[in-house]
């Protein structure tokens, strides 16, 4: 809990000063209950952005091999994750996974803020690739809202590949909350579905990203 407190006011002035971030829609963002952000994913970069500009604290998943990587920068990583209360994933064990879920549906159910990146893993290529369930099961399960947002110009300052960012500017916008009540769909995955493509259209109604009709590839690193 210190930590975060810390990390976060830190990470807004840093991000304010490097970044000269636009951030739109911030009135959309419920003060209080559970709600999941749906992000789209175009660099490493997006996930740090969400907690330090939004008006809500946000926990999020990041992939386990983030936890463990040496040396300073991966100390400084470490100490950044934690600082946002990030909860490792790993996605290539889908137990893991669940688990991971399952944990930030404990968060949701205490009226927390949870952020996610529907598409599972970065976009190569800038376009707006297919959502995975997860995230409607996390709305379906907790009745939280997903507010959809959108990310733009992470992908220039901090490209696949990366590892130090380069100067430029970035928008965030949060759209307006949505809610979900299971209906969406004649069974559950019917409805998870659903529920995730309106998601994913929200998102790219923000982001004017091109749409991909596959899933992104995961990293196998």
């Amino acid at each position: 809990m210190l930590l975060q407190s810390a990390v976060r006011p830190i990470a807004a002035a840093v991000l304010r000063v490097a970044f000269w971030p636009t951030v739109e829609g911030r009135e959309n963002v419920p003060r209080r209950g559970p709600v999941i952000f749906a992000v789209n994913h175009i660099s490493a970069l997006d996930s740090f952005l969400i907690s330090p500009l939004s008006p809500r604290r946000v926990a999020f998943m990041a992939k386990s091999e983030y936890f463990v990587r040496r040396g300073a920068l991966g100390w400084l990583m470490r100490t950044a994750l934690v600082g946002t209360d990030a909860i490792p994933v790993s996605r290539t064990d889908s137990r893991s996974a669940l688990g991971s879920l399952d944990v930030a549906g404990a968060h949701l159910a205490k009226g927390g803020a949870f952020g996610i990146h529907p598409e599972g893993s970065r976009s190569r290529d800038g376009r707006l690739y297919r959502g995975r369930t997860g995230v409607a099961w996390l709305a379906l399960e907790t009745g939280a809202a997903v507010v959809p947002v959108a990310v733009s110009g992470t992908d220039r300052i901090l490209p696949v590949g990366a590892r130090i960012p380069r100067p430029g500017r970035i928008t965030v916008r949060f759209g307006q909350p949505l809610h979900f009540d299971g209906s969406e769909g004649k069974t559950a995955n019917q409805a998870r579905r659903a529920v995730t493509d309106k998601i994913m259209d929200a998102i790219a109604k923000l982001s004017d990203q091109e749409r991909a009709s596959s899933y992104a590839d995961l990293p196998t690193d």
